[in-house]
């Protein structure tokens, strides 16, 4: 009962990530917009899975509560940091939180909105696959690695993590929407190297490099589009598309760990490789209102 009140509290202030994005893209001029996002973007990535490498290694060296306090001792240190260092909001408006609730009822009846949103619920329910269901192959026969060595497949990730400052770039000259598609090609030809884990490893090193540069391509192309076609409401707009962002992790993280205890990670690469494909169709299908949104910036 204390482990779900901590997890409902976890996920309840992560908020901070979504506010973080909004944040980033209200102080952005238009011409920046994707290099920041896609900066902050990489920031994000590269927390969550370094939080993977040092968690392994915290747990073997002083078990799951010493992990957990050295990550609380890093979050006051952050807080503090963070008031000490960042600007002033500098929007003026203050609408009520009802105001706020009914606008995004009105957002989601937008193309816009609408699909990139089921393109990050698909994109992220295919990420989710991936990470909350590769130690389980790893610690199975013929591996048996320990959690150090599962949470050293985070580096692989961070490779392929920093691809989402070059994804701003592409996107702030206008080029969003086709970075999307050739990114989400990408992460459906990444899962049959990740389908390799019981037999080979270094497949699957490859793939997770490839899916992780194609989920932030795309999860930084989403946000500029939207936030470049909403940009005096870049916090509605941005928590709006998280709500998918959340429930596709949570799909995925759910789904992998059953169809794994009856189909094994074959069974499991292919429930990531179909969400990678309904993400895909969705852009297909909506990509002539992408392209009428997007708007070419000049680099700055």
């Amino acid at each position: 009962a204390t482990l779900l009140i901590g997890l409902g509290a976890a996920g309840l202030f992560a908020v901070v990530v979504q506010t973080t994005v909004a944040y980033t893209a209200a102080l952005s001029t238009p011409d920046e917009r994707g290099r920041n996002l896609g900066a902050v973007t990489s920031g994000v990535v590269l927390g969550i899975l370094g939080g993977r490498i040092a968690a392994g290694a915290l747990a073997t060296a002083w078990g799951w509560r010493g992990t957990y306090l050295a990550l609380a001792a890093l979050l006051v240190a952050l807080a503090c940091l963070a008031l000490a260092t960042l600007p002033p909001d500098p929007r003026t408006s203050h609408a009520t939180y009802r105001q706020v609730l009914t606008s995004l009822t009105a957002l989601f009846t937008e193309p816009l909105v609408l699909s990139r949103g089921l393109i990050a619920f698909f994109l992220f329910a295919s990420f989710g696959t991936l990470w909350s269901g590769l130690a389980l192959p790893l610690a199975a026969a013929p591996w048996h690695l320990s959690p150090a060595q599962i949470g050293l497949f985070g580096i692989a990730g961070l490779a392929g993590a920093l691809g989402a400052a070059r994804a701003g770039r592409w996107a702030d000259s206008g080029r969003a929407s086709a970075v999307t598609g050739a990114a989400l090609a990408l992460l459906a030809a990444s899962w049959p190297a990740i389908g390799q884990a019981p037999r080979s490893l270094w497949p699957v090193v490859i793939g997770v490099i490839v899916l992780d540069f194609a989920v932030q391509a795309v999860h930084v192309s989403n946000q500029h589009l939207l936030t470049t076609t909403h940009p005096h409401r870049t916090s509605s707009v941005v928590g709006g598309y998280m709500i998918f962002y959340s429930l596709g992790s949570a799909l995925g993280a759910a789904t992998t760990t059953t169809v794994f205890a009856t189909a094994g990670w074959t069974g499991s690469s292919v429930l990531g490789a179909v969400f990678a494909g309904c993400a895909l169709l969705v852009w297909a299908a909506s990509r002539r209102t992408a392209n009428t949104a997007e708007q070419p910036q000049p680099i700055g």
